[in-house]
């Protein structure tokens, strides 16, 4: 077991290390260098996980020296918890309040800690080895920084086409409606400054019913509401690699017309937000 995950490992980290050496990234592999000269943010690194197993051992193998790990499951039937816990003794290991990703999100951000905070997929298909550039953007200026595979130098290995032309029309829209220019709404590959949290204003933990938010539509709310609230945003060059195991929670169509639908929810909330109040009526 443990070759066949070597064997995978390098050939995947072969293909995301010839996509690095091909861009203008952060070549070192620890935070510290995405920092120089500055004083270091702690960074914590957020892992959704939903019997993942087998492909935690490529995420640990490419992750580098954070702060803190939270490892939040989604009632996993495998020994995703186990293998976490080997991996790394000292995550924060916790299981989400509801189903679905956008609730795996909201509960590790409540639990951490750190200056800046990361969102990576548990998959192998996020590389944990950009997580400096990631680091640097922030530092550099920006509030928010937006994972692409659309810049120049991004890239990936496993959209499909029906994917792209869904999320070339999205990122359209968004960009025609909010003044933004994303070239990647769809990604989850973010990474943010933690004190912006509120901003985000994301769906509570502490409910058992199901909350809008809480499914793959939560990179959009995230995006639309930082760019809503005026917060500086910067891409970042990003290899989205191939799932190493097991089958994609995300459909294509159900998932786009949830996203299209969450455009337009918060369009009308953009809009009743910056709405003049109206004028109290007068007496005669």
């Amino acid at each position: 077991m443990a070759k066949a995950i070597d064997i995978v490992v390098g050939a995947i980290a072969s293909k995301q290390n010839d996509h690095r050496e091909n861009c203008d990234c952060v070549r070192e592999a620890d935070i510290g260098s995405a920092v120089e000269g500055t004083a270091r943010p702690t960074v914590t690194v957020v892992i959704p996980t939903r019997n993942e197993a087998r492909n935690l051992p490529y995420v640990a193998k490419r992750m580098p020296p954070v702060d803190q790990i939270i490892v939040v499951d989604g009632s996993s039937v495998d020994n995703t918890i186990e293998v976490a816990r080997q991996l790394w003794p000292d995550a924060l290991i916790i299981n989400q309040s509801r189903r679905g990703k956008g609730n795996a999100l909201a509960c590790a951000f409540e639990v951490s800690t750190c200056d800046i905070v990361v969102m990576i997929d548990a998959d192998g298909s996020t590389d944990p080895a950009e997580i400096p550039d990631f680091v640097a953007a922030l530092v550099s200026g920006a509030d928010f920084a937006k994972g692409s595979r659309f810049t120049s130098s991004g890239g990936s290995d496993d959209i499909t086409q029906l994917r792209r032309l869904g999320n070339k029309g999205l990122n359209w829209l968004v960009n025609q409606l909010f003044a933004t220019k994303f070239t990647d709404l769809c990604y989850g590959y973010n990474a943010f400054w933690r004190e912006h949290l509120t901003v985000l204003d994301l769906p509570r933990t502490d409910v058992q019913e199901a909350q809008w938010g809480d499914g793959f539509e939560i990179e959009t709310v995230i995006n639309v509401r930082v760019a809503r609230n005026g917060l500086k945003i910067k891409e970042v060059s990003s290899f989205e690699g191939k799932r190493i195991y097991g089958r994609s929670n995300l459909n294509a169509v159900t998932d786009g017309l949830r996203v299209l639908r969450t455009i337009g929810r918060e369009r009308r909330l953009h809009r009743s937000a910056t709405a003049p109040a109206k004028a109290p009526a007068t007496s005669r």
